[in-house]
């Protein structure tokens, strides 16, 4: 910001400006105040005298400043406050100074707490690395108390503080669930479960490590460690948990569940997650579980809205077909039916769960769309090959190497692999000749599944509600970056 000297009508003002750069990123400049008239002995004039005593320039002959001294006047680089005040006024009325006691009998020479609070702090108003925290630090006014009185600390005393709460990390979060109570909903408690992939590049191995070769979120084999984590319908995240990057999704379902109600004395619980956590033995584990608690007295109800994915189970191709003949294809709608899965074992019963199904023929257009321009390309590409081949076996010759059968199969298999599309279509490689086909009875299938989001739930809440439900689950995930070693 800066002072400038503006002309009009034979007088001269003094208005507060600020220079910016606009969504194109070009610089530009917007009045901020007009300080008033400018003229001997004014307000205007005694605040810009005040300012150039701020800054050393103190005019000893008491007159009026030049406009060329008031046009050089600049504003010097402040410590922000507001953001650091509101930040330690939320984190006294949460209590969290209390948890300082989950690592009481740790001897350290560091101010975990303060370091702690400024990591925190840092990752609400600038997220950055531990020594990005330091730049920050240098650029707001923490509020008295907060600690670091002596001197700011340096990278490897956070680095301390981060292996302090690493060792009290179960500590911590018994004392976070408790401080956390008071904000969440006991009579209905409804709880979003995701996780995420977290991509690691190195290749240093550690006692414990968890960062193994896993399926990554974006279907390709990766060294990674794998995040989950528990957030409450207002999204306030309550529970988070690491696990080994090669761990099957639906394994961390269970777990979490009996992690979430030995911490919090929830009465009900309605579980919304995705499709990778969803497993037939998930759902026996639930009833199992839920039978448990009532064994132990608890009237704890565990209730569930899990996505399904309809393409893994074929009992649904009829079901759905008649559900598709039924509706408009063209107009949104909800339905239901039944899902029963025979006994497993002789000494299991036969499982009837409650589906609940939704159409949205938008997604479904765009579905249909780009899988049928994706094999169109595939097959042009196909029957280029083929035809090159054709007409290298009645003698015609082209520049360049010739095409064999078995690489014409190669190609067209990769390429069909990368397209995500080789369920449909099938590179014959075991013939000898270059030949593929189409599934179309599956591609059909596929067709009546675009669009439609298949969930499984034991609750008797309205069919309306079940989805709606589980669609603010997209509005509660929270994406991890990519980390480095």
């Amino acid at each position: 910001m800066f002072i400038k000297v503006t002309t009009s009508g034979g007088r001269r003002y003094a208005q507060l400006v600020e220079s910016f750069r606009n969504e194109d990123g070009k610089p530009r400049q917007r009045t901020l105040a007009t300080l008033g008239r400018l003229e001997p002995g004014s307000d205007v004039d005694r605040l810009i005298g005040a300012l150039s005593r701020a800054q050393g320039r103190d005019d000893p002959t008491g007159q009026v400043a030049s406009s060329a001294s008031v046009n050089e006047l600049r504003f010097l680089d402040s410590r922000t406050a507001g953001d650091t005040w509101a930040l330690c006024h939320m984190w006294q009325s949460l209590g969290l100074e209390g948890l300082a006691l989950a690592w009481s009998r740790s001897r350290s020479e560091i101010d975990v707490l303060a370091c702690l609070r400024a990591m925190v702090f840092n990752r609400l108003c600038d997220p950055s690395s531990k020594l990005g925290v330091l730049r920050w630090l240098d650029t707001v006014a923490l509020p008295r108390g907060f600690g670091f009185e002596a001197a700011a600390p340096d990278h490897q005393q956070l680095l301390r503080a981060m292996d302090v709460i690493d060792d009290h990390s179960a500590a911590i979060a018994e004392r976070l669930a408790l401080l956390t109570r008071p904000l969440i909903d006991q009579e209905l408690s409804v709880v979003f479960y995701d996780l995420t992939t977290v991509r690691v590049h190195g290749d240093a191995v550690l006692d414990g490590d968890v960062r193994e070769h896993g399926m990554s979120k974006e279907g390709i084999v990766a060294r990674q460690f794998m995040l989950s984590l528990v957030q409450t319908a207002e999204g306030l995240p309550i529970a988070h948990e690491v696990h080994p990057g090669s761990t099957a999704e639906a394994r961390t379902l269970l777990p979490m569940i009996r992690s979430l109600l030995s911490r919090w004395p929830l009465q009900r619980v309605v579980l919304v997650a995705d499709r990778g956590l969803l497993s037939l033995n998930n759902l026996q584990e639930l009833a199992d579980l839920q039978t448990e608690l009532r064994a132990q007295g608890k009237g704890v109800e565990l209730q569930y809205v899990l996505a399904v994915p309809a393409a893994r189970y074929g009992e649904f191709r009829d079901k759905l077909r008649r559900l598709h003949e039924a509706h408009d294809a063209s107009t949104p709608w909800v339905a239901e039916m039944r899902w029963r899965r025979d006994a497993q074992t002789a000494q299991a019963e036969p499982q009837d769960y409650r589906l609940v199904v939704a159409h949205d023929p938008e997604a479904a257009h765009r579905r249909i769309q780009a899988r049928r321009e994706g094999i169109r390309e595939l097959i042009a590409l196909g029957e280029q090959w083929g035809g090159r081949l054709d007409a290298q076996d009645a003698g015609e010759r082209r520049r360049g190497r010739p095409l064999s059968d078995s690489g014409a199969k190669a190609r067209l298999y990769h390429a069909v692999k990368e397209a995500g599309l080789a369920h449909l279509i099938k590179v014959d490689m075991h013939s000898e000749l270059f030949r593929f086909s189409i599934d179309e009875e599956r591609q059909q299938y596929l067709e009546r599944l675009d669009g439609k989001l298949l969930l499984v739930t034991n609750t008797q809440d309205p069919a309306l509600e079940v989805v709606a439900r589980y669609k603010s689950l997209a509005r509660h995930r929270a994406w991890v970056p990519h980390a480095q070693e």
